[in-house]
């Protein structure tokens, strides 16, 4: 095993990316619960069983596994409409099953057709939501909680009221713990005497120091001090007893798994998450520095398994997460044991150090998220894409407004066909070039076809050929072309052989013969196809 592929070759930085990963995870974790109507403490479950046993089954090295605001609506909709969260817990449980299903279907290959200025459109979008909804946690104004990505808010207003109501709220201290863990970010590897502190990682030093301001405001009793609404809240049972209770096991009842709504509703967090889970692994794959490939299929079984371990255990459902994954790329992540070390901290947090935890101010996670956030929708990567020209542009731009003011698979979908549209007009474009030239018996039609044309070039060349003029010469050049469709094929042979004839068009084909068995003599009127 390579040292770019073996679990323990890269543990420092693996071990100081996972207990990034972690920081920002848990306020997500316990934020997707609250937006999902769940308990709380199921969130918790399934980042650890996302981290450890996802990590582990998993083939990618980079992506992180957890509850997912893009499943809130569904998972809060479904547990309403189901009546109680166990019912829904085997609806869970369901979706696992199909999951695992789809991966020995092999149909994760349909990532491999996700065009890359999709997924960087993608990306750009989600960096922009991290980004702005983290702005009124920077200030200390937590109304929305931590993992909500929608633009329009359950509270009827959308995502910039919020940032502007937010400055009507402002905690002084929350912002000053915010610029110290930006400084910290920030200053941490380019200071020449903190160079040396490298192996403690930048974001473990701005949470302490987030915990140590706040706790100098509360012991000299400062007005700056951040209350408690504003601060990490993670579960603290007292007793085994407690933590035992903390979990919620599924309904799964004949009643219960004769309800088809159960299994629509399986059905609908299979194809949500299996579509998310891939959407993210393509856009991991972007981000791992060795340029390693994940088996889809792989991970699609990977993620049915781990569906299906946290409903049986009260856990929300799961997918791939660009939030996570890509703080744990930035955070330096080079093999999967930085995922599995990231659901270990979750799993002994909740165990052992819940009360220190909830010392956290929302705010110091903010800064970390708001440096993810920024370095995903970075100014040069739609300078990149500009410079590509408007067929990337377009889709690319496309996929990051509807990205940010609908939701993730709306903005895909949205750049996928626009994707889609635009290799049409390429293909229409790039199917020949035509030009006409003067020599001294007459103007000449050149009809140089591309390297390869297809039956979607069809409409182009037939509109071009309808239109050459009575009396006219023209050469059709195909010496070029590996691969042209019969339909084409079928269009040239009519037009010379009908149309040609009629209008007394002289027609002269070139490159046809030796490449396409296409028999034509070069002085003659008629073209025949010869049949396979």
């Amino acid at each position: 095993m390579t040292k770019k592929n073996n679990l323990l070759g890269h543990l420092k930085s693996d071990f100081a990316s996972g207990l990034v990963v972690f920081l920002v995870a848990l306020p997500l974790c316990l934020g997707i619960a609250l937006a999902s109507g769940a308990p709380l403490f199921s969130g918790i479950i399934s980042g650890v069983i996302g981290g450890i046993i996802v990590g582990f089954l998993s083939k990618s090295h980079i992506s992180v596994t957890g509850p997912a605001a893009g499943l809130t609506a569904i998972v809060l909709t479904a547990i309403t409409d189901l009546g109680a969260y166990e019912v829904f817990l085997t609806a869970v449980i369901i979706a696992g099953l199909l999951q695992l299903f789809l991966g020995f279907l092999k149909a994760g290959s349909i990532s491999n057709y996700f065009p890359t200025n999709v997924i960087e459109g993608m990306l750009a979008g989600i960096g922009i939501i991290i980004f702005l909804k983290q702005i009124p946690h920077a200030v200390g104004y937590d109304k929305v909680a931590e993992g909500d990505t929608s633009f329009f808010e359950k509270s009827g207003s959308n995502m910039f009221e919020t940032i502007v109501d937010a400055f009507n709220y402002i905690n002084y201290g929350s912002i000053i713990i915010t610029l110290v863990a930006l400084a910290i970010l920030i200053l941490w590897d380019k200071v020449p005497f903190l160079k040396n502190l490298k192996l403690v990682p930048a974001a473990l030093i701005a949470v302490f120091s987030g915990i140590i301001i706040n706790e100098i405001f509360i012991r000299t009793g400062s007005t700056l001090q951040v209350s408690k609404d504003h601060l990490v809240s993670l579960p603290t049972p007292s007793s085994l007893e407690e933590f035992k209770a903390m979990f919620v096991l599924p309904d799964i009842s004949l009643e219960v798994i004769s309800n088809s709504n159960v299994w629509i509703t399986g059905a609908t967090i299979a194809v949500v998450a299996s579509i998310e889970t891939l959407l993210c692994i393509e856009a991991s794959d972007r981000m791992d520095p060795y340029k390693r490939y994940t088996d889809t299929n792989v991970e699609l079984k990977a993620q049915g398994i781990g569906n299906l371990l946290s409903g049986l255990i009260g856990g929300l459902p799961m997918t791939s997460v660009v939030v996570r994954s890509s703080a744990n790329a930035n955070a330096g992540a080079r093999t999967k044991s930085s995922t599995i070390i990231h659901g270990t901290l979750l799993l002994i947090s909740v165990l052992t150090i819940a009360h220190l935890l909830n010392k956290i101010p929302l705010a110091t996670l903010a800064a970390i998220l708001l440096l993810i956030g920024y370095r995903l929708a970075k100014p040069s990567h739609f300078k990149h894409f500009i410079e590509k020209g408007k067929y990337q542009y377009i889709p690319f731009i496309a996929t990051v407004l509807a990205v940010v003011f609908l939701d993730l698979l709306w903005g895909v979908g949205i750049g996928m066909v626009l994707s889609i549209i635009f290799v049409l007009i390429g293909n229409f474009k790039r199917a020949y070039s035509f030009k006409k030239e003067a020599y001294h018996d007459g103007d000449v039609i050149h009809i140089d076809l591309a390297q390869e044309v297809s039956f979607l070039n069809k409409a182009a060349i037939k509109n071009t050929l309808n239109n050459i003029p009575e009396k006219s010469k023209v050469v059709i050049d195909a010496s070029d072309t590996v691969y042209i469709a019969h339909d084409v094929l079928d269009l040239i042979e009519e037009f010379k052989r009908i149309r040609a004839v009629d209008d007394e068009i002289e027609v002269k084909l070139v490159g046809f013969k030796k490449a396409y068995n296409l028999d034509y003599t070069e002085e003659g009127q008629h073209v025949s196809l010869k049949k396979e």
